[in-house]
């Protein structure tokens, strides 16, 4: 799966701490998650969106080997 996490933090002015706190994880979560290390569960993902203020696809996108 890939994500535009980092993109949509850079438009918030975000840091990945900044963006961890906002959500309670950790700044490691976050960077893993923009690595495309660790796929966030539905609770985390809506938390994003929440604050995003977006869908969840449009900041997670489905690859073909998914």
């Amino acid at each position: 799966m890939k994500n535009r996490i980092k993109i949509e933090r850079a438009i918030l002015d975000l840091t990945q701490d900044d963006l961890a706190k906002r959500i309670g994880v950790s700044r490691q979560t976050i960077n893993s998650i923009e690595k495309g290390r660790y796929v966030p569960s539905t609770v985390l993902s809506l938390k994003l969106s929440e604050l995003f203020k977006k869908p969840v696809n449009e900041f997670f996108f489905l690859e073909e080997t998914d």
